[in-house]
């Protein structure tokens, strides 16, 4: 899987990574530089030591790998035909060029020459297709599957030239392809092993402890600035915190408690950094279900929950509010947070109408690592003085996977989709929260198949505005991206959009 930034060190941001979308900011397509960095004094041969709470599950993402493997491995081990940055832009990689017909219903690609896989095997047009095919297969657990759909089929004309048919026009196939990692299609199983065209190749991993990587020598592209990366697990923010004040890391790619920032933003040791976040904290209804199928009761859950109190709660001063699942960042954005902003009052009156004037119970599903036991109490508590009575059920983020995600066995629950454009989840009845809207299925559909991104943009702006209007679920806040490091250490992506976190830029100071 792939989509939420939240079934963290267990399967975190992973719903993550469920779909087929992203942004934020990075510029440059493999930006390594060529330059002598111990002349600069940095050294080219450092490890750069990263603590990370999402370790992989598996190293395969068209398997429940979890975020940790998209963090470590995309851009890193596995490259793609495009690259999304980490500024939010698309940009050719594996592509040398490519061209789309009249019609918008056949693509094209040139393959850029002299490229290799670690195992030393040449990329050719067979591994392009054997990569998109295995997202879509059946067996594949990977969210992408949904917005390859439109494929028709994947042709090889020569080892250089890829041709993708599509049933219907796709604006954002370049976009769509960016999440695939391009593998080598004699690799076999990758569940524990690679075999991509990165800047790095696996070195070890110990699962509970650490994953390294090593820089490839014969890259096709500008070498990475460091020797080695090694990203070492850990299970609480403490723990992690800990490390990066013994000097045991170099970098937090993600800060997940501002409590924490104090004893780094006043010392000269570190460096604070804040980016830009596609990480929704959701209450997600299973709108299938009574009495969530009734959107007069999720409007008024809505109403009822102050969700800037909880923002402030949870982050102090850092984080935004939002009012859809769609962030600024997003092309199709609109501030949404006044269609059902906090009224307690006009919650109870919109329960009386829906026939629940005395209230009622429900069980609210809750992954154990925070921030997610903190943000369902206070949710418990707001949502009491409306008359309704939540009991807590906390579940590790496996049974999160297996429960939620995969069986729909739940009434609500707290989880973090990390990715950017991920709109179209709400436009495919089956997922995991069953919001079903014709109309915005049809938007979403539709915006698909538009000829110009302007109408793209018309027709999902449209879909926000709906899917706030029936409170499909409730977008609590936008998580801040903070980054801390060591003050020796720079040129890190500050926004890890997706999870993905670009290590090849990282500089050591001597």
């Amino acid at each position: 899987m792939d989509f939420s930034r939240s079934v963290r060190a267990r399967f975190k941001r992973n719903i993550l990574f469920l779909s087929f979308l992203s942004v934020a900011g990075f510029a440059g397509l493999n930006a390594g530089t060529s330059i002598s960095f111990a002349a600069d004094g940095y050294n080219e041969d450092a490890t750069i030591n990263i603590g990370s709470l999402y370790e992989p599950q598996s190293l395969d993402n068209a398997g429940a790998a979890g975020q940790g493997v998209h963090e470590a491995f995309y851009g890193n081990v596995y490259e793609s035909l495009f690259l999304l940055t980490d500024a939010g832009n698309v940009e050719k990689l594996l592509v040398d060029d490519y061209s789309m017909s009249d019609d918008g219903l056949t693509y094209t690609f040139t393959l850029k020459p002299g490229v290799t896989f670690h195992s030393g095997d040449p990329l050719t047009s067979a591994d392009v297709k054997y990569s998109i095919e295995r997202i879509m297969a059946p067996e594949s657990k990977s969210s992408r599957k949904s917005s390859l759909q439109t494929i028709d089929a994947i042709e090889t004309p020569d080892d250089q030239t890829v041709v993708i048919k599509l049933k219907n026009r796709s604006i954002s196939l370049p976009y769509y392809l960016s999440y695939i990692w391009i593998v080598n299609d004699s690799a076999g199983s990758i569940s524990a092993k690679e075999d991509g065209t990165g800047p790095y190749e696996l070195d070890s991993w110990r699962r509970g402890s650490y994953l390294a990587l090593t820089r490839f020598d014969s890259y096709w592209g500008d070498a990475a600035t460091n020797a080695e990366v090694v990203f070492k697990y850990f299970s609480d923010a403490t723990a992690l915190n800990n490390a990066l004040l013994t000097n045991a890391i170099d970098i937090i790619t993600s800060v997940q408690s501002p409590d924490s920032l104090a004893q780094f933003t006043n010392d000269p040791r570190f460096t604070v950094k804040e980016g830009q976040s596609t990480t929704k904290q959701v209450l997600a209804f299973n709108d299938r279900v009574a009495p969530f199928d009734n959107v007069k009761v999720r409007k008024a859950i809505s109403r009822a929950i102050d969700k800037k109190k909880l923002l402030n709660s949870i982050w102090g001063g850092y984080g935004t509010l939002i009012g859809s699942f769609v962030p600024p960042t997003d092309p199709w954005f609109v501030d949404l947070t006044d269609v059902d902003p906090y009224n307690p009052e006009s919650a109870k009156e919109l329960l009386a109408e829906a026939g629940y004037a005395d209230g009622f119970s429900f069980v609210l599903e809750t992954p154990n690592y925070d921030p997610h036991p903190l943000v369902a109490q206070a949710i418990k508590n707001d949502l009491s003085k409306v008359g309704i009575d939540v009991k807590i059920n906390v579940i590790t983020a496996n049974e999160w996977f297996n429960k939620i995600y995969k069986q729909h066995d739940f009434e609500a629950t707290l989880q973090e989709h990390v990715n950017h454009r991920d709109i179209l989840f709400y436009g495919n009845p089956d997922f995991y929260w069953g919001y079903n809207n014709p109309k915005v299925v049809e938007l979403i559909s539709s915006s698909e198949t538009a000829r110009t991104e302007s109408e793209q943009v018309e027709k999902l702006t449209e879909a926000n505005r709906q899917i706030a209007e029936d409170a499909a679920s409730v977008w609590l806040f936008l998580n801040p991206q903070i980054v801390v490091s060591r003050a020796n250490v720079s040129d890190y992506p500050l926004n890890g959009l997706n999870s993905q976190f670009f290590v090849y830029d990282i500089k050591k100071a001597e």
